[in-house]
């Protein structure tokens, strides 16, 4: 790593895009009106060259999702705040994200659902009504391990974690084999309704993926390695459980390069690290095809959206957004708030940031499996982190960067909808 400058994505606080709403044709139509309806965007090569290979589709088509989610992340959040909390029932794309799904409880705003590109769902709870469930959960499970990093172990929930599934409009619940009746005497002590819960027999067994060898872009007290998330104005932010507050930092030679100030797990999974002069953080993440992708704002990409990390050990893997505020059963602890992807990460990938399109999401927490066989990691939204902290990030227009294309800075006619996809390459994530 360059001493002088700390490469990675980042946002400012106050820097969300205008969310209008806008039309998003559907996949097979490929008529001029419906495509000018698109915003002029280009994404970054690099980025378009990953999510095309992981996805197993062609660039054409991955360009094209991209500009297309774009349009569906500022669609649904505009409905989000039109519908109201006491009718939205969630949002998400499907499979290959040509089409907008949200649901609501209310059919009287399925016109108004429809006028923006969207197809709505009625359905029988609302979000903050499975939220408000899944919030009796987390707070039912046993004392966590402690947060000053002892080796206690976390108490058995008999469940790997739980989130809500938007899509199915459930708490869906992750049993282990012979779990069920620890999680049901957690489900009976909760008070949620047992009707909003879905048992899932798995085998998933998520761990922090910070790890104890070299190779990395920064090590922590000079043992465990992890990797740089994104910059903020001094510093950058990565995963809670690499370091607590006061842990130094170094870079691959060695050299002193920061402090954690700040430092959540587990209950949440962010931590700070202010840098030490001499280190100019940058608002960029490197590692795509060889090259560094800008950001430029952190609008929250829909379930279905994809999303792409970067980490100090498998470098960069693309999916999709699989479940948002997820609740996992570390060894070490419980988590909650994290976002749930099918995309793959291993032991020293903690920390990294995460990216739909150009609008940074957040920063990865652990999973389960790895890159050889697939798996699923699991992000701490970027939201909460700068929330909780106060903060202000980097981005690349405020520090004047510029990395391939950007989403919001080329100017140039949005993509068409590309033929069905032609790359052979094998998906290297098993599809969910």
């Amino acid at each position: 790593m360059d001493r002088r400058r700390v490469t990675l994505a980042g946002v400012t606080a106050a820097g969300l895009l205008a969310l209008a709403v806008v039309t998003i044709p559907a996949l097979a139509d490929d008529r001029p009106a419906h495509r000018s309806a698109l915003p002029a965007a280009v994404p970054a090569p690099e980025l378009v060259a990953v999510l095309a290979h992981d996805l197993g589709i062609s660039p054409e088509r991955a360009r094209w999702r991209l500009v297309r989610e774009r349009t569906a992340t500022a669609t649904a959040n505009a409905l989000r705040t039109a519908i109201g909390a006491a009718t939205w029932g969630g949002a998400w794309l499907n499979g290959d994200g040509s089409r907008l799904t949200v649901a609501v409880t209310d059919p009287a705003q399925a016109e108004r659902i429809r006028a923006a590109g969207a197809e709505p769902v009625v359905v029988a709870h609302t979000a903050a009504e499975l939220n408000r469930a899944k919030q009796r959960l987390d707070r039912a499970v046993p004392a966590r391990a402690s947060a000053t990093g002892g080796q206690t172990a976390a108490p058995d929930a008999g469940s790997a974690g739980w989130y809500v599934d938007v899509p199915d409009n459930v708490i869906t619940v992750l049993v282990r084999p012979g779990g069920e009746g620890a999680f049901g005497r957690l489900l009976a002590a909760s008070g949620a309704d047992p009707g909003l819960v879905r048992l899932i027999t798995s085998t998933e067994s998520p761990r922090p993926l910070s790890a104890v060898h070299g190779g990395d872009p920064y090590r922590i007290d000079g043992v465990t390695r992890c990797s740089v998330g994104f910059a903020v104005t001094g510093g950058f932010v990565t995963a809670g459980h690499c370091g607590r507050r006061g842990s130094s930092t170094t870079d691959l030679d060695g050299a002193a390069q920061g402090v954690f100030t700040a430092s959540s797990f587990p209950g949440d999974d962010w931590a700070v690290v202010r840098v030490n002069a001499g280190w100019q953080p940058a608002g960029l993440v490197d590692g795509f095809a060889g090259g560094a992708v800008p950001v430029n704002g952190s609008a929250e990409a829909p379930v279905g959206a994809s999303v792409c990390r970067a980490g100090s050990t498998t470098g960069v893997h693309c999916g999709l957004i699989r479940a948002k505020n997820a609740t996992v059963n570390y060894p070490q602890g419980t988590v909650t708030g994290l976002t749930r992807t099918d995309v793959c990460a291993e032991a020293g990938d903690s920390g990294g940031p995460w990216v739909s399109g150009d609008q940074a999401q957040g920063v990865t927490s652990g999973g389960a499996g790895d890159c050889a066989g697939g798996g699923v990691t699991f992000f701490q939204p970027i939201t909460e982190i700068l929330q909780a902290n106060g903060l202000a990030l980097v981005t690349a227009r405020n520090t004047g960067q510029r990395a391939a294309g950007s989403l919001a800075d080329d100017a140039a006619a949005a993509p068409a909808d590309p033929a069905a996809p032609t790359s052979r390459v094998r998906h290297q994530v098993p599809r969910r």
